[in-house]
């Protein structure tokens, strides 16, 4: 409990000393005068301890009869109104406590608090440009407020203002990215963010920053030129293994390109566009080279858990559009076991590939399985059908055919060859008529097709 003795001496003090009350004291900490004034203002504080604001304020009033003129006195007064939400009477209070005082940041800081709890924005960033003077600090508040009434203009030119002074924040970071997320403003950031790199060549986060603004712009080659610029600067940093990767690349360095790229590839800092591209120019090289492929493995290894791209399927891809269909299925059968194992899309590729590199078997167990998790796509039951031709199980190739060729509908080019695969079944079969039969159906189907 505060001893009334001690608040007296306090009060005395700094009644003795105006300049301390300019040293920006909380004012509740202020001591009382007179006996009368000294128990009325005592008397407030205990009140708004207990919550009993009501009460408080008929305390402080009879403070304000007695010292007509005593700004702590008013200023805890609004602080009372506050509580009770009288808002009117609250800004009042404050407004006269800084009329009484304008040089103390706590009345004004009180003003700020009406004015943003009644959403009374403009009062708001009018008073704190009073308060930053005595707290330069308070500009994160501005910041705040600009972006509520969307001035992204001044909130950006604030923010990079106060990274400047006093270094960059998470809270200025997210408003930074928010503001530069519109588009229209990614060239003021740019800007910046090169004089800064001018004036601070080895502060490494405005080349990330530069490099990720540049990269959401798809400007690739921009983004590349900073990377070397960083890894000139800062050789050690992460962000100048990208760089130094094409580099290498580039010059044929293989050994020396794969451990940068395993640098890239490992970082949580590295935006993923930026590995994804990595990887890729990896795989058109090793294309070229597959002596190391193990290397491309384990690259790939490092997108198991990636929930934007699946990695090995889109390696798949690029296998398959080159014909190379063995390397095609190893990285389908990659995908399916790190991912979904029912993925359709992949399924139909893996199948596809397993077709054209004339694996029957697997490609005929995968089918089947398909058939049980998709029993109405009629492609699962075509490949069943097909490979169960080339492994001569003709009477299995028949009933599956037969019951997948009720899916069809408006295809006519699986449809024909639905009954191709029949007829190859029904020949195996020795039915020389029904044979005959489907491959005539089969061709009326391809010239109505074409």
């Amino acid at each position: 409990m505060i001893q009334k003795g001690v608040i007296v001496i306090l009060f005395f003090v700094l009644l003795g000393n105006t300049t301390s009350l300019m040293a920006q004291t909380e004012p509740e900490d202020i001591a009382m005068a007179t006996d009368e004034y000294q128990d009325s203002f005592y008397e407030s504080l205990k009140q708004k301890g207990i919550e009993n604001y009501d009460k408080a304020i008929v305390s402080l009033e009879k403070c304000i009869k007695l010292k007509p003129n005593d700004a702590v006195a008013y200023f805890e007064l609004g602080k009372n109104y506050l509580f009770l939400k009288q808002y009117k009477e609250a800004q009042d209070s404050f407004e006269k406590a800084t009329q009484l005082d304008p040089k103390n940041k706590w009345y004004w800081l009180g003003i700020y608090d009406v004015s943003f709890q009644t959403k009374n924005y403009p009062l708001a960033i009018e008073t704190i440009q009073k308060i930053i003077p005595f707290d330069e600090e308070y500009k994160d508040d501005l910041i705040s407020l600009y972006m509520i009434t969307n001035q992204f203009e001044k909130a950006l030119a604030t923010i990079i203002e106060m990274d400047a002074k006093f270094g960059k924040s998470d809270d200025r970071n997210r408003y930074k990215m928010e503001i530069i997320s519109q588009g229209n403003f990614q060239n003021t950031e740019i800007n910046n963010l090169i004089n800064q790199i001018k004036q601070n060549p080895k502060e490494e986060s405005n080349y990330v920053d530069l490099i990720f603004l540049y990269s959401k712009a798809n400007e690739a080659d921009k983004a590349l030129d900073v990377a070397k610029q960083l890894a000139k600067e800062i050789p050690t940093s992460e962000w100048g293994q990208v760089s130094l990767f094409k580099t290498y690349l580039d010059s044929n360095q293989a050994d020396k390109a794969i451990k940068s790229m395993n640098v890239i590839l490992a970082s949580s800092k590295i935006d993923s566009k930026i590995k994804h591209r990595t990887l890729n120019e990896f795989l058109i090289y090793v294309n070229k080279n597959p002596q190391y492929s193990a290397d491309l493995e384990k690259a790939i290894s490092y997108f198991d858990n990636d929930p934007n791209v699946d990695v090995a399927k889109e390696i798949g891809k690029f296998y398959h559009s080159k014909g190379q269909f063995e390397n095609a299925i190893k990285y389908y059968e990659k995908d399916l076991k790190s991912n979904s194992d029912t993925d359709r899309e992949t399924n139909l590729l893996l199948l596809e590939a397993y077709t054209q590199a004339k694996q029957f078997e697997p490609m005929t167990k995968r089918a089947m399985t398909m058939i049980e998790i998709y029993p109405s796509q009629p492609q699962f039951y075509y490949y069943a059908g097909l490979g169960n031709n080339q492994l001569k199980q003709f009477k299995n190739a028949k009933t599956v055919l037969e019951m997948g060729l009720d899916y069809v509908v408006d295809d006519k080019a699986l449809e024909a060859n639905f009954n191709i695969q029949l007829g190859e079944a029904y020949n195996g079969l020795g039915d020389a008529k029904k044979k005959e039969e489907y491959f005539l159906k089969a061709n009326e189907l391809l010239k109505k097709n074409k």
